[in-house]
């Protein structure tokens, strides 16, 4: 195998087989490829696009690059979700304990921040000693005995993918249908799972803005997966805002535990993960319909059984046994908050979302090299959602920074992300379909 003539082959829009595909990715996997053929493998793809044959071959050679989990000894569904990435979208950190909590095993495999989204591992690392990338039998244990567990691709599952992923991030190739299919897919297929619910963004925030390229990327997952024996379906949802009032790592694990507490009651948050909790429990037969599904969530909440299965996972991945009461012993603040004040009275009737992201990274919350340092104490909370009426000097979020300087900049920056209005706004439902 000649890796740049792959690449060249690609770039002139051929089809590659799939025997070329599982060359170069176990190449990639070996550590036999350079960044710049990772990356210029990927750019042709971005351009070029694949078939889908292309893709599940793909997909498969990036999950069989390492070891594929058996769950033998769980008597529980063994069930997932995912997301294409978005702002201040922390849906993962609660629904896993609430599905947990309701009778399903969570083995979740979860990716750092790509582009300007956020990433669960960085938000998760906020929190002292969790240890994102255990051995392989305290995974097993802490899945079996907690229900759940959030972790970072070790080197043994889908070790091609994990490269593939952090080039992605700083080559402008993260959205590329057939390397987001594949790079979601591989993980979940390395995991062993029965059962998979998708969260497909579409809006300013996320990587598909336009709602057709969403329901392409959509069907292209649910049918690759559905393909791969994995029952699969897909909620599209809206992000043309933050999903959560926050974003940033250590104010969104805050954000998660205050949900957890029964603290997030109405929000768009609640909607978006109520609704994936009823669909993994009703694709996973322990639910019969939605409405029952959504039902049993509530009650894990409602109980506090949720929250404790955070807790107790938190607890055996190497965090600390009462963060769940005491988290503000334990999660850092940034030394300098400052509101962000309206400019105008009137209603926030649009904002960047993407722009929200990217000044997050700007705090230094993000990375913009894969070797970056990330300031997990930094970020934005308190943002006040589309549709809300305000006057003029009123704070419409709070800056959480380093210093004064990037206060100041952040400040000026996030209120330039928000349009107000003089007339109510028609806001867009937060689920926009069911694939």
């Amino acid at each position: 195998m000649i890796p740049q003539e792959i690449i060249r082959r690609k770039r002139n829009g051929e089809e590659l087989g799939a025997a070329d595909i599982k060359s170069f990715i176990g190449a990639l996997a070996a550590g036999q490829l350079s960044e710049g053929q990772i990356g210029a493998f990927a750019m042709a793809v971005w351009f070029k696009g694949m078939s889908r044959a292309e893709i599940v071959a793909l997909t498969l050679a990036m999950a069989d690059s390492g070891d594929r989990l058996q769950w033998v000894d769980i008597d529980r569904p063994i069930a997932d979700k995912h997301s294409t990435g978005g702002v201040g979208d922390n849906v993962s950190l609660m629904l896993a304990p609430i599905a947990a909590a309701c009778g399903l095993a969570i083995p979740m495999i979860s990716g750092r921040g790509l582009g300007h989204t956020g990433g669960t591992l960085d938000k998760l690392e906020s929190i002292p000693g969790y240890t994102i990338t255990p051995d392989a039998d305290l995974f097993r244990r802490v899945v079996k005995e907690a229900g759940c567990a959030i972790i970072g691709q070790t080197g043994a599952l889908a070790p091609a993918d994990g490269r593939l992923y952090a080039v992605r991030d700083v080559t402008a190739t993260v959205d590329s249908i057939p390397l987001i299919t594949a790079s979601i897919l591989s993980k979940k297929l390395a995991a062993g799972l029965q059962t998979l619910v998708l969260d497909v963004k579409v809006g300013n925030g996320a990587f598909m803005a336009d709602r057709v390229q969403a329901e392409i990327l959509a069907h292209s997952l649910v049918e690759v997966a559905n393909g791969a024996g994995v029952k699969t379906s897909a909620l599209i949802t809206d992000m043309n805002e933050p999903l959560a009032d926050c974003a940033g790592n250590a104010v969104e694990i805050r954000n998660c535990l205050n949900f957890l507490a029964g603290r997030k009651t109405g929000t768009r948050l609640e909607t978006v993960v109520l609704a994936f909790a009823a669909e993994m429990l009703v694709k996973s037969g322990i639910a019969v319909s939605s409405d029952e599904g959504e039902s049993m969530a509530r009650q894990a909440l409602s109980s506090g059984r949720a929250a404790e299965v955070f807790a107790r996972m938190v607890s055996m991945l190497g965090g600390p046994a009462d963060l769940v009461e005491n988290p503000e012993k334990y999660l850092a603040r940034a030394p300098v908050e400052k509101p962000v004040r309206a400019s105008r009275s009137g209603w926030l009737a649009a904002c960047d979302a993407r722009g929200i992201g990217v000044s997050v990274i700007d705090l230094g919350g993000g990375r913009r090299h894969p070797a970056d340092q990330i300031d997990h104490r930094v970020g934005f909370s308190a943002l006040l959602p589309l549709g809300t009426r305000v006057t003029a000097g009123e704070p419409i979020a709070l800056v959480h920074a380093a210093d004064d300087a990037a206060a100041e900049g952040a400040a000026a920056a996030l209120a330039v992300h928000y349009r107000i209005g003089e007339e109510e706004p028609e806001l867009t439902p937060v689920i926009a379909g069911l694939i």
